[in-house]
């Protein structure tokens, strides 16, 4: 969707310059929501920056949101407060994590108590078999709850953390994939069935 302005949504402490997600700014033109604060997140406080981001581009075309990690629990928080969740087109969210681990870190605190409501706009959500921040029963609970697609990936979580999967091309089709409405069970390289959510 070439008219779309693409946000993307870093989790907690931010995307490092060798980050997929800084990577794909550069090379796709994406724009990042630059939060006041990526150590202490406050819900409350992303949230409003998100809404202002929005709404400061005086725009008709539609919002593609990529978000990762904590970045996907903002997409439903905010999803579920604003008037302008209908100006999303769809939205890819990577790894959100099970916040309520025992080990969910102290200063994300304000975020325990997920959002759990059907988004307002397609999604697809992208789990890893490896993901030692969510286990994939959590992830599947958490999809089916926001309304979402999922495709379930194996052996990559840590590369993808530490930036060695670089602008990660598999996500990019994924991406391309959940815009264009299909089906993303295709790039499971697991060979595994894939989860998806009733709806």
């Amino acid at each position: 969707m070439n008219s779309a302005i693409t946000l993307t949504l870093p989790g907690w402490q931010g995307a490092g310059t060798s980050h997929w997600l800084e990577l794909w700014e550069r090379t796709l033109g994406f724009e990042r929501v630059q939060q006041h604060d990526w150590f202490a997140p406050l819900r409350g406080d992303w949230i409003t920056r998100l809404e202002d981001v929005i709404l400061s581009k005086d725009t008709v075309r539609p919002f593609v949101l990529v978000a990762h990690g904590l970045g996907c629990h903002l997409v439903a928080a905010w999803a579920a407060v604003s008037c302008n969740a209908a100006r999303v087109h769809a939205a890819l969210l990577v790894a959100p994590p099970d916040v309520g681990r025992p080990d969910f870190p102290p200063e994300a605190h304000s975020w325990r108590r997920p959002v759990l409501t059907r988004l307002p706009f397609a999604a697809t959500c992208v789990g890893f078999n490896d993901d030692p921040h969510c286990s994939l029963d959590a992830g599947r609970r958490m999809a089916s709850s926001w309304g979402a697609h999922c495709v379930e990936l194996a052996g990559s979580r840590p590369q993808l953390e530490t930036g060695a999967l670089g602008d990660w091309p598999q996500g990019q089709d994924v991406l391309k994939a959940a815009l264009a409405k299909r089906q993303p069970e295709q790039f499971n390289e697991s060979r595994e069935p894939t989860w998806s959510p009733k709806n």
